[in-house]
């Protein structure tokens, strides 16, 4: 997983440590949603808080390839995880970068590694650029970002994870034109994973699953103070910060619901079935004034270039959400079983 951990992107980082056919090798920060050396740190802390084994943690790139890092404190928190307080621990990030990380685990693993990007594309650019085979080594790939048929969500015409580092974007989708169908990345972009819109019915069925009392409700009246009281710690740290989400979403008209973007690519990855994909070939916009970091699809051949990935174009949106509250609500269970009091 290489993410920028980020309230959706904790979601999604739960929902693969929740699912037993997955087993999570490594996981790369990337400057994003917060810094990098923060992202690593929100990492480290649900894994703490989840009792997961050790997995390898490697910070990613401080900056975007050619421009400054820009964050968005403004819609995942002051350390991306919006109200949450994660335990401490004496987990510590890798000695290698992410960068590394991604080619000596493709290198070592050949058609074995599942790559899940919800982030910007920095990392993996820089992956690319040391081990251009990097493509072919991959089973698969997943991306969330971009946007085609759909406004952006940052720019009247692009998202977010593209914004940040479009020109890493570019280079990732240039890497992919040559090679075989079947290795085209998955990208999941705002078209479908805006749909997936997770409400406070989710939360508090996340919270029946786990067996943690009491089930909260939360809403829009909650004042941004108030604390989650629910028994299950992983439990009440999702409710805190997707709460966060929720009223980010709500202060811009939204409604009081939180888009689940990168769980979205997360359930993408271990099962693609969950998606309806049509092949195009894809570049990122660099130069123009107001559409610079678009993401541009030719779905018909037009510039006479093979397709270099493939577009999720329709999901079942409830069914992504009740695969999300069953598995998190599950491993939140298993990884700290209620009392026998909570129970009866």
């Amino acid at each position: 997983m290489d993410i920028d951990t980020g309230i959706d992107d904790s979601f999604a980082l739960l929902y693969v440590l929740a699912s037993p056919e997955a087993e999570l090798t490594g996981i790369a920060a990337t400057a994003g949603n917060v810094p990098a050396a923060q992202v690593a740190a929100n990492n480290l802390g649900w894994l703490e808080i989840c009792h997961a084994p050790e997995i390898e943690v490697a910070i990613g790139a401080a900056e975007p390839l050619a421009v400054p890092l820009r964050t968005t404190e403004d819609t995942h928190g002051p350390r991306g995880i919006g109200y949450a307080e994660l335990p401490t621990t004496t987990r510590r990030p890798s000695q290698r970068s992410a960068a590394q990380m991604w080619v000596e685990r493709a290198r070592a693993h050949p058609g074995e590694i599942i790559g899940l990007c919800t982030g910007p594309l920095t990392n993996l650019a820089l992956a690319v650029r040391t081990e251009p085979e990097l493509p072919r080594l991959l089973q698969r790939l997943v991306i969330m970002g971009g946007a085609f048929n759909h406004p952006g969500n940052t720019t009247p015409t692009n998202e977010w994870n593209i914004h940040v580092d479009p020109e890493a974007a570019k280079e990732v989708f240039d890497a992919f034109s040559t090679t075989p169908a079947h290795l085209r990345p998955i990208v999941c972009a705002l078209d479908i994973t805006e749909t997936v819109e997770m409400r406070p019915e989710h939360v508090a069925r996340l919270a029946v699953r786990a067996q943690s009392s009491p089930v909260e409700l939360v809403s829009s009246a909650i004042p941004p103070e108030t604390r989650s009281t629910t028994s299950n710690p992983i439990v009440r740290s999702l409710t805190d910060a997707v709460r966060f989400y929720f009223d980010f979403h709500h202060s811009c008209n939204q409604g009081y619901l939180a888009h689940m973007h990168d769980p979205f690519a997360a359930a993408v990855a271990l099962d693609p079935s969950l998606a309806r994909t049509r092949p195009a070939t894809v570049d990122v916009e660099l130069t123009g004034a107001i559409t610079r970091a678009t993401t541009v699809a030719d779905w018909t051949g037009m510039w006479g270039r093979e397709p270099n990935a493939d577009i999720v174009v329709g999901t079942d949106p409830e069914l992504v959400l009740d695969r999300l509250v069953a598995r998190v609500g599950d491993f939140a269970r298993a990884a700290h079983p209620p009392a026998l009091e909570e129970v009866l």
